[in-house]
Parts: structure tokens; sequence; C-alpha cells
């Protein structure tokens, strides 16, 4: 049976992928119909932030069409993480979306855009595991398809 990667599910991974790099003090996670940021958690040895924004996949029995949904999320995860980003050096922003959403990501998002913001994206898979893009993994994924 194929894991439903709602946004519970992405919120979860992205949780144990910023623990295993040794972001696990001060947890602050929201739960689903709570307002403010979805995670926000201090490096154990610094003082160092990051808080990430994440949505889930549409709901196949409530969204008639899913791709336009994943249009509005991706636009909606992207607006709920700038309206939270404060200019200070300890912060690290994030978008956490499944990776159904990486095609549109690699070809919408802008490496110089999260090189200015230190923005993250996290995609996750269905068997829970998020991989981190930085904006420097972007430009390298976006200068190879601008060849092709």
């Amino acid at each position: 049976m194929k894991k439903s990667i709602d946004e519970k599910f992405v919120k979860e991974a992205v949780i144990n992928y910023l623990s295993r790099l040794g972001y696990n003090r001060y947890l602050k996670a929201k739960e689903l119909g709570e307002h403010g940021i979805d995670i926000k958690v201090r490096h154990y040895r610094y003082a160092r932030y990051f808080i990430v924004e994440v949505k889930g996949e549409p709901d196949p029995n409530r969204q008639k069409y899913p791709g336009s949904a994943r249009e509005v999320n991706f636009n909606y995860v992207l607006g709920q993480i700038l309206s939270r980003m404060k200019y200070k050096a300890l912060y690290k922003y994030g978008i956490g979306l499944p990776e159904s959403y990486s095609d549109k990501i690699f070809r919408r998002l802008s490496w110089l855009v999260c090189k200015k913001l230190n923005l993250y994206v996290f995609l996750v898979n269905n068997k829970g595991s998020a991989k981190e893009y930085y904006w420097r993994d972007l430009k390298k994924i976006q200068d190879k398809k601008s060849r092709n």
C-alpha cells in the first residue's frame, strides 16, 4: 500500500532529517489547524535556527485537479515562508514538499532567490526520507537543464 504523503508525513520526515543534522533543541512544530510556523528548531550546539514551512500532496478525494492543487500549494508555501522571514543571521529557512513537486521546484524556484534568502528545499519521498537542496544544488540542476 502506498503511503500518503500528507503535510504531517512531510513535517515528520523534515524534523527527522534536521534532527540527524543536530537541529533538535527547542523544537516547536505546530499541529494541523494551528496558526504559525510549521517547524522551528535550534541546533543543539550553536544558536542557529531552522524555520520550515511544509505542504503535503493534495487529497485526491477532495481535489478534482491535483496538478492545479500542487501549483496552489507551491505558491502558498513560498508565500508563507516569505512572510515569516526576518533579517537575522542565525536563521535558515526552508520549505518541505513531497518529491512529486521536484519538477516544479527545479523549473520555477530560482537558485539566486534561494541564495539571497538563505532558503533550503526539503523533498520527501514516500518512504519518509528527506533530501535537502540548497542554492548550489538548484543551480547545478537548473544549469544542466538549460544546456539540454
